[in-house]
């Protein structure tokens, strides 16, 4: 039996919400049970990360044979005599030094030497048109024969008024008036003369000579312009480079130094420069200031070379050397063995395969050798690199690779590997 269409229409309402009912609360347990899982899943994680921070690190234990040697290069300790020596730059300055100028106006003529060229005292440099000049030395030679003829004229006029004053035909005034006269002309010829000289010296001073030996530098003035007597722009400068002084500087605190080694052997500059059979440049230390630089603290001195070769020109830098004293029999190590700590200098002595700091009292140090006073002994190695990888009574490894040139200024070993 059929139902009715409006049973049928019931009946599939009522199973459409049963199966809608159904397969919703699945889903919800479905849910539930990832949620659960996840979070069983987190807590085994953070479980497991937290043992780890815990478990003891084995890269910090410290490994069973101790610290490895550092290595480090050696010098030796030698007892010798060193010399206190400073060393400072030094400024080569002209002996002389001209600045040559007209000393009278007129256009220039001719330049009789090269920029450059070296010239002798006398030399002509420079022709200043003479024509002006010799035109007035002219005239003041005239001048000087019209007051000439002049003065003999007043000297007959005396010597008649002198007769006439004697028998009375003229008054004893007229013939002092005579006399005046003459006098008057013969100061008037000794202004000629001068006049004559002086118009002599200006000819003479159109020719510009060089007044001393040196080497010319760039022409300032060149010939056809005009100068003037009064002009402050040179025309050449002149350089007197042979010989040529050294001037350089040392520290006020080394002054009784100097004075002391100038009382006995005298103090002598040294340069870089080597002469012509190979020799170190050096000269006597022949100037020392009267005062010692307010600002800079030092002592200008100056030595004086030859300079035969012409090697040396003024402005140029050169190193010098200077020797102070002497000290003798003292114990001697290379400068890169002395290090600065808090209690003071020290060394480190390889003894036994370790490093051991002595303390040193440095006496000097000239940047390349220091004196010391020290519980050392001549021998010793001391080490010269490598010092930062070095710990007080540590293990070290002596390199035999070959040491830098700085430390090598007593001399290296490589000591027993």
């Amino acid at each position: 039996m059929n139902l009715p269409p409006s049973g049928r229409l019931h009946q599939d309402r009522l199973l459409s919400d049963d199966d809608t009912v159904v397969p919703r609360r699945k889903f919800r347990l479905g849910k539930w049970l990832v949620l659960a899982v996840a979070l069983l899943l987190l807590g085994a994680a953070l479980g497991y990360l937290s043992e780890s921070d815990n478990r003891p690190s084995t890269i910090a234990l410290p490994r069973a044979g101790g610290p490895p040697a550092a290595p480090v290069r050696v010098g030796q300790v030698v007892r010798r005599d060193l010399q206190v020596i400073r060393r400072t730059p030094g400024t080569v300055v002209a002996n002389t030094t001209v600045q040559v100028t007209a000393r009278v106006q007129g256009i220039i003529e001719s330049a009789n030497f090269k920029e450059g060229q070296f010239v002798k005292k006398g030399d002509l440099l420079f022709q200043i048109d003479p024509k002006p000049f010799d035109a007035a030395l002219d005239q003041a030679k005239a001048v000087l024969l019209r007051d000439q003829a002049a003065l003999k004229n007043a000297n007959r006029d005396l010597a008649l008024y002198e007769n006439l004053n004697r028998i009375g035909a003229v008054s004893t005034q007229q013939r002092d008036t005579a006399i005046s006269n003459v006098e008057v002309l013969t100061a008037t010829l000794v202004a000629d003369q001068a006049a004559i000289n002086m118009a002599q010296l200006n000819v003479g001073y159109t020719q510009i000579r060089s007044p001393v030996n040196g080497k010319t530098g760039p022409m300032l003035i060149q010939p056809g312009n005009m100068v003037l007597a009064t002009g402050t722009t040179p025309l050449v400068t002149i350089e007197e480079i042979q010989p040529v002084k050294l001037s350089f500087n040392l520290p006020q605190a080394d002054l009784q130094l100097i004075l002391e080694r100038q009382k006995t052997k005298g103090l002598t500059a040294t340069v870089d420069a080597k002469d012509a059979n190979g020799q170190p440049l050096s000269a006597p230390v022949d100037f020392t200031s009267n005062a010692v630089n307010n600002q800079s603290g030092t002592l200008e001195l100056r030595a004086t070379f030859d300079n035969k070769d012409f090697s040396f020109l003024p402005g140029e830098l050169v190193n010098v050397t200077v020797e102070l004293d002497t000290l003798p029999n003292v114990l001697v190590v290379p400068h890169e063995a002395v290090n600065d700590g808090p209690d003071g200098s020290f060394v480190y002595v390889v003894s036994d395969g370790k490093a051991r700091q002595h303390n040193v009292n440095v006496l000097f140090d000239d940047a390349k050798n220091v004196a010391i006073e020290a519980d050392v002994k001549p021998g010793d190695q001391v080490i010269v690199e490598g010092q930062l990888r070095v710990q007080p009574d540590a293990p070290v490894s002596i390199s035999s690779a070959p040491a830098s040139d700085k430390a090598m200024n007593i001399g290296l070993g490589t000591g027993p590997q």
